[in-house]
């Protein structure tokens, strides 16, 4: 029997995959298209962590959909909340039910003479089953949902307490009245801190090096004030138009301004904490502001714990654990009951699917980025890949329209494939994130590749890729089509 065949097979039911399918069926309704989700609930990582605490360090006015502004008074919300818009938006567009649950991609294999894509897929029993597409949509996000990153910490296997990782939260897991030790100072780490301090003992955060953190309202005054003077469409848009050019002006001046911005923030975290606080020591970063990602710090949260005594934080190397806690290079130690290795992320491209291309496997470490959207060497697929110094979604909901756009002008032309040309030989590579975060630099190896020029630059500006993707030319002689 033949294998069901969809004119679009979108890849993930997260923030990117939900997003894509309402695209598609709003700007491509003569379009069939079908969503698969490997696990059991849509929502992706905020159906996956369920850590204390758990948000977004991003403004749910661009965080959120464009075609669906976010209604609430709060902007920076927990995972609950966000994973509730997901479900509200799936349903009201009724793309919830074009998702298949259970069902993992593992393996792509392109035909040209079919100008098809044959998709094996696996569900959790282990079966599997194939359908066919024309065009392949990856939104399975940048990480392993299996599991995140664990260093070797030496005589781990003696401690007596309980170590755990956030991505894989216990839920029964109390920690009222215990000693809890958080290893890490990324986004993750500075969530749970102040979330497991409202119950436990006290709460330590264990850290390497210093993390850029700054204070931010959960409710934006500004939209407060538009939506009294406004209607709320009207109030929504612009706010949400107001922290797109904000969020690009801190980005612009830490790049341009680093020691002003620098010391800017610094100026932040010493008027929140005041002179307890060994701020040279705990937050002043080795490394030029948003050189990695910025930690927001909500209400001031995770200073307050600190100021009131309920958190620590400490900046020093584990040498062991130890059967209570830890001890350090600098020879002091640490008592816990429990330990979070807070110590992040694995990534995980494609999903961790095998692509071929008639037959041959393709490694996307030997691919060039095109306009952050596909790939050389590979054919009618495109890959959504969010900012990492800005909202996610802004991204992706660029993209999604571009493909929607790639998909329109296709069926005009009576065009089967596109192709993105090989780049010239002049063009220097690049590594495709400038951003010196570990997860990025543990897997520089197995990453695509940036050119330093359009359309070969992966960019971080919400502006360009807007004039790029929704307004610049789909036939600009780099992507080749053909019947």
């Amino acid at each position: 029997m033949a294998a069901e065949f969809v004119d679009v097979l979108v890849v993930g039911a997260g923030l990117s995959g939900i997003g894509a399918a309402c695209h598609l069926q709003a700007l491509c309704p003569s379009h069939s298209f079908a969503i698969v989700e490997a696990r059991r609930e849509l929502g992706g990582t905020w159906d996956l962590f369920r850590y204390p605490g758990v948000r977004s360090d991003s403004d749910m006015h661009t965080l959120g959909y464009s075609f669906r502004p976010w209604t609430a008074q709060a902007a920076i919300v927990g995972g609950q909340a966000i994973w509730s818009y997901l479900r509200d938006t799936a349903r009201e567009h009724g793309v919830d039910r074009k998702i298949r649950f259970g069902q993992r991609v593992v393996r792509a294999d392109w035909s040209t003479p079919l100008a098809r894509w044959s998709v094996e897929l696996r569900r959790d029993d282990g079966s599997t089953s194939s359908i066919e597409c024309g065009f392949l949509f990856m939104c399975s996000g940048y990480y392993d949902y299996a599991g995140g990153y664990e260093p070797e910490f030496p005589g781990r296997e003696r401690f007596g307490g309980l170590v755990v990782h956030p991505q894989h939260w216990p839920e029964q897991l109390d920690y009222t009245g215990k000693r809890v030790l958080v290893i890490g100072s990324g986004a993750t780490a500075v969530t749970l801190v102040p979330a497991m301090a409202e119950k436990a003992a006290h709460v330590t955060m264990l850290q390497r090096s210093p993390t850029w953190m700054v204070a931010r309202p959960s409710i934006d005054s500004a939209d407060t004030w538009l939506r009294c003077w406004l209607p709320l469409r009207a109030a929504l848009w612009l706010t949400r138009w107001k922290n797109i050019v904000l969020g690009m002006l801190v980005v612009w001046l830490c790049q341009h301004r680093p020691q002003r911005m620098r010391e800017l923030f610094l100026r932040g975290v010493r008027h929140a904490l005041g002179a307890q606080a060994d701020i040279d020591k705990d937050f002043t970063p080795r490394y030029p502001p948003w050189e990695q990602r910025l930690c927001l710090v909500p209400d001031g949260d995770l200073f307050r714990a600190i100021r009131q005594g309920q958190a620590s934080v400490v900046t020093d190397q584990i040498q062991s654990f130890t059967e209570t806690g830890v001890r350090l290079a600098s020879g002091a130690t640490l008592e816990a009951d429990i330990i979070v290795s807070a110590t992040g992320l694995k990534l995980a491209m494609l999903g961790q699917a095998e692509i071929r291309v008639d037959g041959a496997l393709v490694d996307p470490a030997r691919t060039v980025n095109y306009k952050g959207v596909m790939a050389t060497g590979v054919p009618n697929l495109a890959n959504t890949f969010g900012y990492t110094r800005a909202s996610w979604t802004l991204k992706s909901d660029l993209t999604a329209r571009y493909v929607c756009r790639l998909l329109n002008h296709m069926r005009k032309t009576g065009s089967r494939q596109c192709l993105v040309a090989p780049v010239g030989s002049n063009t220097p590579l690049l590594p495709w994130v400038d951003f010196s975060s570990g997860y990025f630099q543990r897997a520089a190896d197995v990453l695509p590749k940036q050119g330093s020029t359009r359309p070969w630059k992966l960019n971080q500006n919400y502006l360009s890729d807007l004039a790029a993707l929704r307004f610049g030319a789909l036939d600009d002689g780099v992507l080749r089509f053909s019947r």
